[in-house]
């Protein structure tokens, strides 16, 4: 997890954890030969960095990687928990400040649910913390009826 300095690591999971891109997109931009490692063009997806090389995208330097954080965020009935969504339905991720980094959600909540919903800007938190919930967290549910079934 963040705080620990992995002195071996694939490129496109530190180019994520920077806060640059998503990783599937670092891979995109690994496999068009668009990203130098300490003055190298690098195309090959499992190339593994050191905490001290120097990463450059299109000539921009990325920035160092950022600390662990968590959002909480009141979901609006109507959004979609998604970054994307294929029938252009309103996300969540739109409705966001644009002075966050880039963010994901730890969890889903429907279309039509509204609540509690956490971000982070950690991917690796959001699968351990996910599996967690699977597995070792109970869970008390409540549900508010607004009209006659």
């Amino acid at each position: 997890m963040h705080g620990l300095k992995n002195d071996n690591e694939r490129l496109a999971k530190k180019i994520a954890r920077s806060g640059f891109s998503s990783r599937r997109v670092a891979e995109e931009y690994i496999s068009e030969g668009r990203v130098k490692v300490n003055g190298n063009k690098v195309t090959n997806l499992s190339f593994k960095v050191k905490h001290k090389d120097k990463i450059f995208i299109d000539g921009r330097l990325i920035p160092k990687e950022e600390k662990l954080r968590l959002w909480k965020f009141n979901k609006p009935r109507g959004l979609i928990t998604s970054h994307n969504d294929e029938r252009g339905r309103k996300t969540v991720f739109q409705v966001l400040p644009s002075k966050l980094p880039r963010v994901v959600s730890v969890g889903r909540l429907d279309l039509n649910s509204e609540g509690l919903l956490l971000l982070t800007n950690d991917g690796n938190f959001k699968r351990k913390f996910n599996k967690l919930q699977l597995t070792c967290l109970s869970r008390n549910c409540s549900c508010h009826i607004l009209r006659n079934l």
